[in-house]
């Protein structure tokens, strides 16, 4: 397990964006959370890239085809990049759907090329399957895409806190208690736009996405919503 030293006074949990199928506020939502929060570290939960064009299910033939999908991607994530130039973010099954389509294909990794090059990332955007790290508390937080959609049940198993993403549909923050100390659960949302054709598969879902970032301020876990109208816009405050 890759545990990395960072400064985790002020966390930023960022997750499944699917770019270029994210919301249209994403990019303005994310500069007031960093605004307000001044993170001295980003974690990438992973997703963050859609790539429909690429799926193993059913595809939609008016959005745009795979490599067309991905100019548009690589022109949103810019802005990302703009805003947080440093980034660790996690191997996801969107993000990974190129190495995932490879292997089906019998075509070996060494003649792909890396994610950071695909997504015309910077050199200080790295990615890794799992994180682990230190929290100025002196527990351990562990960070993973998802192993499962109960986050309480899949932290204790790891025996400390935990944060994933992938679950739309799940936003919230559950404690536990052991005799080495308080740990939590933390699942972090999505930045995505529900109305686009990608998601069409979730349309008869009861529940809908939450949209909304995750922070940890000093060892403390904290939800950050987007506020929607009701014509599924950002109200523009957090």
């Amino acid at each position: 397990m890759k545990r990395l030293k960072r400064d985790t006074s002020s966390i930023l949990i960022i997750s499944d964006m699917h770019v270029p199928f994210s919301h249209q506020d994403m990019v303005p939502f994310l500069k007031a959370v960093k605004e307000k929060y001044k993170p001295t570290w980003v974690v990438n939960i992973g997703d963050e890239v859609d790539l429909h064009g690429l799926s193993y299910h059913e595809k939609d033939v008016d959005l745009p085809g795979a490599g067309d999908e991905l100019k548009l991607a690589v022109k949103e994530l810019k802005k990302v990049y703009k805003l947080f130039p440093e980034c660790d973010i996690l191997y996801s099954n969107h993000g990974s759907l190129l190495s995932r389509k490879a292997k089906t294909h019998g075509i070996p990794a060494i003649m792909l090329r890396a994610q950071r090059d695909i997504l015309e990332a910077p050199q200080t955007w790295n990615w890794h399957f799992e994180i682990l790290a230190k929290l100025p508390t002196g527990y351990d937080v562990y960070f993973h895409h998802s192993k499962g959609a109960n986050v309480m049940a899949n932290a204790q198993k790891m025996g400390c806190s935990m944060v994933q993403g992938h679950h739309h549909e799940s936003f919230s923050i559950n404690y536990y208690s052991t005799p080495s100390g308080l740990h939590f659960g933390m699942n972090v949302g999505c930045l995505v736009n529900q109305k686009s054709a990608a998601f069409a598969y979730a349309k008869n879902n009861v529940k809908r996405f939450i949209i909304g970032v995750g922070v940890i301020i000093n060892g403390v876990p904290e939800l950050v919503p987007m506020l929607l109208n009701k014509n599924g816009r950002w109200v523009g405050k957090l």
